[in-house]
């Protein structure tokens, strides 16, 4: 992606100020400020129903705030053809609806044009399918680049479907809750591909959706804590996923370590009365 055709070559890559989303008189979200620079990889932490999804959304340029202001690479929502915003927006989405059997390559070269099926009057270039290739390497395919989707696991899947998003070099990419009913194997598979995605391309952002701190990457950057629709805890990682923070946002006692650049959670031990 080239200057002359990012809306936002420069500053931040998403800006939030005190937005509120309300669906039927509820708050889903209330006064949420946030700013995402290039390089910075943010996890969104939160329980079920603490909006997570709902944040995801604007960020993607997918619905809008009922107030305040959301400007995405530069361009605020409401004021923009979103359509034209989202293909500059890498959006995985592990709902993916394909059921045809096509491969790997083919799966990751339908990013190009945003399509579920590949459209047989673009044929993509000698470069583009090179730059499939890569990034089918990156996130650790390259043996299955020939398989059918209908034969992937679903930890495959999720690969695929990053390589996917990656297509059109996008400068933000959105994760909701990639590892989700992943096993052990198929989660450390993908963490290791996300972690060497940022080291290979650094002005690249992300943001991921989980509610798993055993799911977040060591390069996390950020995290952003919400507990019904508001904001506990917000800054750099190692700042704001803390025992006390995360415990707020989930609202029970919790103990947070990292080892290696990786968190985890454990309940923690509620003090008994002496007798």
């Amino acid at each position: 992606m080239t200057a002359a055709t990012d809306p936002a070559p420069h500053g931040p890559l998403l800006h939030a100020e005190d937005v509120d989303v309300v669906r039927d008189g509820r708050h889903l979200l209330r006064a949420i400020s946030l700013t995402i620079e290039p390089g910075e990889h943010w996890a969104v932490l939160g329980a079920n129903g603490a909006g997570k999804s709902t944040l995801l959304g604007l960020l993607g340029a997918v619905s809008h705030p009922t107030r305040g202001v959301v400007r995405v690479l530069g361009r605020q929502l409401g004021r923009v053809d979103i359509r034209e915003l989202r293909a500059h927006l890498g959006h995985v989405n592990p709902r993916h609806p394909l059921r045809s059997p096509l491969t790997v390559r083919e799966v990751v070269l339908t990013g190009l044009t945003n399509s579920i099926e590949p459209e047989l009057r673009r044929q993509p270039s000698t470069e583009q399918v090179r730059h499939a290739e890569e990034l089918i390497a990156t996130l650790g395919m390259s043996r299955r680049i020939e398989a059918p989707w209908t034969t992937l696991s679903q930890g495959e899947r999720g690969r695929t479907l990053i390589a996917r998003a990656l297509m059109p070099q996008p400068r933000l990419l959105l994760l909701d809750e990639p590892a989700t009913g992943l096993d052990l194997t198929a989660r450390e598979q993908l963490l290791s591909s996300l972690d060497e995605l940022r080291e290979q391309h650094p002005q690249l952002a992300s943001v991921l959706v989980t509610h798993h701190l055993e799911e977040l990457p060591s390069s996390t950057t950020h995290a952003l804590l919400l507990r019904e629709g508001e904001c506990v805890g917000r800054g750099p990682a190692a700042e704001t996923i803390t025992t006390e923070l995360v415990s707020a946002c989930f609202d029970h006692p919790i103990r947070i370590t990292r080892e290696d650049g990786r968190w985890a959670a454990r309940a923690a031990r509620r003090a008994t009365a002496v007798r």
